[in-house]
């Protein structure tokens, strides 16, 4: 709505023009040329701030506060460095001097807004170690909730630990988690290969409350959802996996052509898994090559999830469908999955890059 203006200050500048639109705090120099300027006799002028009225008239007051999008209850500011693996991106806060991460789970939400916020998938703290570990690791998801671990964000963690260090080459150190202890290596291509641990298979740790069909576990059982019955296998790694390749009528999903957002929710509260669950939608176009889309509680559909990428090589093998060594694509690129027989431990290897810099008024 095109409103009029008048502008005025006690140093007798006044502006007047018709106009679209009118910020909350103008400087002077920032006004079009086309306004009249009438100067005082004044021999400094110092800028001058304004409000709005209701009355649509703009009056000389005191400074407005700044307006910021995160909780001004508390002060400072909050310095970061923002990451991505594979366009799973995350804001990475060095809280290596405190054992409670520096913002809160709210603050987390608005900060990941990617309107009104930096933009995210979830922010994570590199906190001191526990237990003899180098470091603690924790995340806080979009939505708040505090997951156990996340593959893609480790290997952004790793990135992070090194960039704060200023260490070049190969290294590797020790990770604590929810999930336990991670061991992740940065490799001398930039690459960084993360040693994942041991599946959990057994349904009551996963947890799910669909009946264990095999060895405890639960592989290419039906789960009925919205009339379909759907093949799944449900997979621990550290953080709660459902894994399907199938339904009871296409034998082999066309991933691009599923809508994420309608089935993905319905999977993630369904009430067999007590925790939520991340769901892969997984394609195969060979025993070494995997495709796969991704639903993660308490995110949505992101470009990847190393967690996720994991669990469907394991879901695969357990299903007769792939090798143990495996190439996954996701929406962001692809990852190298290798489960390995001898030790039954999992290593994923991928990339992990920096955005940018930032720092935000808490």
């Amino acid at each position: 709505m095109a409103m009029a203006a008048s502008i005025s200050n006690s140093t007798n500048i006044s502006y007047s023009r018709r106009y679209h639109h009118l910020g909350s705090s103008i400087k002077p120099s920032q006004l079009p040329s086309q306004f009249k300027i009438i100067k005082s006799t004044s021999s400094s002028i110092q800028k001058p701030s304004f409000r709005i009225s209701a009355s649509m008239s703009i009056e000389a007051t005191q400074k407005a506060p700044q307006v910021s999008f995160l909780d001004r209850k508390e002060s400072g500011v909050l310095h970061f460095v923002k990451y991505h693996g594979l366009g799973n991106d995350f804001i990475l806060v060095d809280n290596r001097d405190s054992a409670e991460p520096k913002v809160t789970p709210e603050q987390a939400v608005k900060l990941c807004d990617r309107n009104f916020g930096v933009g995210a998938d979830g922010v994570i703290f590199a906190m001191p170690g526990v237990n003899g570990t180098d470091y603690t690791m924790r995340i806080f998801n979009s939505d708040g909730s505090e997951p156990e671990m996340c593959g893609n964000g480790v290997r952004c963690f790793a990135r992070f630990i090194a960039d704060l260090d200023d260490t070049q080459g190969k290294q590797s150190f020790t990770i604590h988690t929810g999930a336990g202890l991670i061991v992740p290596e940065i490799q001398d291509d930039g690459k960084v290969k993360v040693d994942m641990g041991e599946p959990v298979l057994k349904a009551l740790d996963v947890p799910t409350k669909l009946p264990a069909n095999k060895d405890q576990a639960v592989v290419k059982a039906g789960l009925k959802i919205d009339g379909a019955t759907w093949n799944v296998t449900c997979v621990s790694m550290g953080n709660p996996h459902c894994v399907t390749f199938s339904t009871s009528e296409c034998k082999n999903l066309l991933v691009d052509d599923l809508n994420l957002s309608e089935i993905g929710p319905k999977f993630e509260h369904h009430e067999v898994f007590p925790a939520r669950t991340n769901t892969e939608f997984v394609q195969v176009f060979s025993r070494s090559h995997l495709k796969m889309r991704v639903w993660e509680r308490g995110a949505g559909a992101t470009l990847a999830c190393g967690t996720g990428a994991c669990a469907v090589v394991v879901a695969a093998v357990l299903e007769g469908l792939s090798e143990r060594n495996c190439t996954v694509d996701l929406p962001g690129g692809p990852l190298e999955i290798e489960w390995r027989e001898e030790d039954n431990r999992i290593y994923m290897t991928g990339p992990a890059e920096v955005v940018f810099y930032g720092s935000v008024l808490l």
